[in-house]
């Protein structure tokens, strides 16, 4: 075995309503990845009760995400869609990377001193060990490649510190056993068996903000409905959420300077940019100049016209729960299969008994 074979994973939480910047941030990418890539797209539901252990619909949620996946054109026959938990070797692989990783390294993440806020002794364990189960989901197929936004490189940087440990402790072991590669580590040659796993980054990710505030991050946990668009709605729902949308009283700029100091005129003309896969700039040179009375209905009808064929296929889908489920069963049964490859090797390189 000369190189690792190139493979994408991502995951999505099943918690809340999916929105509309889920859509350009994450799903849209996972479509257009697949195009040139083996992908693995997971509903990480174990990542799911780190911050929250009671879901009043956990199961429903789980067949949202993946038929938000299937609706926006991720096709589960050429890659693999499925549930987390239903691959029970992310849990053992996660195990092994906490005795791998560092309490040092977990106290770093910010995305933990975040979520924890103040009251960061009554945060479950689960929630600090977070980032380990993300290695774990990741690393248990060897995965080499990973879409990330900015409030996951931290967690993409631990992956790879985990991959690296692992690979030099047991460099000798991984030799002897033959399932390993050579790589370079820092400068250093070594025989590794999990691959060092790089960020995919496509250009500057869509920054969507809330329709209510330009200033915060579009969010499933708003308690304003009307700070975001799902991806549920229906074409009524996301016109009178759009015409709802906090603006200020001057007209559109015609250069992209002209946004500064603008966060919610920057974040309609964001969104309007990123649902026409165009720029900022190219919306300005069709806008500037006009009042948000005229760009609103001209958005509308691009969201419209987008998200609708998404949504009317996701209420499809969700009215079928015996087609998802079987995606999902199916799409399990093929992940486990990698799976378990991998952890009988992991075992066999550790020193096991099987």
């Amino acid at each position: 075995m000369n190189e690792f074979k190139p493979l994408v994973f991502s995951g999505v939480q099943p918690t809340g309503n999916l929105h509309l910047g889920n859509y350009l941030g994450a799903i849209r990418k996972f479509v257009a990845l697949q195009d040139t890539n083996d992908c693995i797209y997971c509903v990480v539901d174990l990542h799911s009760i780190t911050a929250q252990l009671v879901h009043e619909d956990l199961r429903g949620q789980i067949r949202s995400i993946a038929a938000a996946f299937i609706a926006s054109g991720v096709d589960p026959q050429k890659h693999i869609v499925f549930n987390q938990s239903a691959v029970p070797q992310h849990a053992e692989l996660a195990w092994i990377f906490n005795c791998v990783a560092r309490i040092g390294w977990m106290n770093r993440m910010t995305q933990f001193k975040d979520k924890a806020g103040k009251d960061r002794e009554n945060a479950s364990l689960g929630l600090l060990a977070y980032p380990s189960l993300m290695a774990a989901d990741i690393l248990v197929y060897r995965a080499t490649h990973v879409p990330v936004g900015d409030d996951q490189k931290q967690h993409l940087e631990l992956a790879r510190d985990i991959a690296q440990k692992f690979n030099i402790d047991f460099q000798e072991k991984i030799r002897a056993t033959g399932q390993g590669v050579d790589m370079v580590v820092g400068e250093e040659p070594i025989h590794g068996y999990f691959p060092l796993v790089e960020p995919l980054i496509d250009g500057p990710a869509p920054r969507v903000m809330s329709l209510r505030d330009g200033t915060k991050k579009m969010s499933k946990s708003d308690a304003s409905d009307l700070s975001r668009i799902n991806l549920m709605d229906d074409a009524e729902t996301i016109a009178r959420k759009i015409r709802k949308a906090k603006t200020d009283p001057d007209a559109l700029p015609s250069e992209t300077e002209g946004l500064k100091g603008r966060p919610e005129a920057d974040n309609l003309v964001g969104i309007y940019a990123a649902l026409a896969g165009s720029s900022k700039a190219d919306v300005l040179r069709e806008f500037g100049g006009v009042q948000f009375s005229v760009f609103k209905p001209a958005l509308i009808e691009l969201a419209v016209n987008v998200l609708s064929p998404i949504t009317g296929e996701m209420r499809r889908l969700m009215e079928d729960t015996t087609h998802i489920d079987g995606i999902l069963r199916q799409g399990g049964e093929r992940a486990r299969d990698r799976a378990t490859k991998t952890m009988k090797e992991v075992r066999d390189i550790i020193g096991f008994l099987q």
